[in-house]
């Protein structure tokens, strides 16, 4: 699953405590969950600044930010977990391609297309953002705090889609089986998803 050994449940308290929560919430300990095995308070940090990012945005403003900053970053994990997260909040597997790809389809309006430019842009390089950059987001109605918002979300996922593609934490499997093909394939713009192990071969059968 990763590059570096990841610990099992019983490595400590509190990585016993992340992993049962996770499997809970999951019905199964999705990877992104083990690639914080060893550091489990970090894991817990990282949703306190997510928490506090959220409480400021509509869930689809967030989710659209997260989606233009994880295409920006390469980053399948994370595409494929907020692009269900859009899906489940009603876009169509059509409209999320088309959101994905950027095309003029795309059930987006003016202001959330500049917003998720705007995002993709703090991915991609902060430095080349200008004041013309804030005054055009300022043209579609956001006020000072809300580009805060917007900003600290598409940073943010910088760290996590860095951290889970630096220390090879694939895709969960179970975007093979929640996913159309199309919008997983679309979605997969990094890593591929990790595919189940196959079970074992028989005794006396060759492989």
């Amino acid at each position: 699953m990763a590059f570096i050994h990841t610990p099992n449940a019983s490595a400590s308290e509190k990585t016993t405590s992340m992993y049962a929560s996770a499997e809970a919430s999951y019905g199964y300990l999705p990877n992104m969950y083990r690639a914080f095995g060893h550091r489990p308070e970090v894991m817990e940090s990282w949703g306190a600044l997510l928490s506090s990012i959220r409480s400021h945005m509509s869930l689809r403003r967030y989710e659209l930010v997260t989606l233009a900053a994880a295409k920006e970053l390469k980053s399948s994990y994370c595409m494929l977990a907020h692009g269900s997260v859009l899906l489940r909040e009603g876009f169509t597997s059509d409209g999320l391609t088309a959101v994905v790809n950027e095309t003029e389809k795309a059930p987006i309006d003016a202001g959330e297309r500049a917003i998720m430019a705007f995002a993709a842009k703090v991915a991609r390089d902060a430095t080349s953002i200008t004041q013309q950059d804030i005054d055009g987001l300022k043209k579609h109605g956001l006020g000072d705090a809300e580009i805060f918002d917007v900003t600290a979300a598409a940073a943010a996922r910088c760290f996590f889609s860095k951290m889970l593609d630096a220390l090879g934490a694939a895709p969960d499997h179970a975007y093979i089986e929640r996913l159309e093909p199309n919008v997983r394939k679309a979605l997969s713009v990094g890593r591929e998803v990790e595919r189940p192990l196959a079970p074992a071969p028989a005794h006396g059968t060759s492989q």
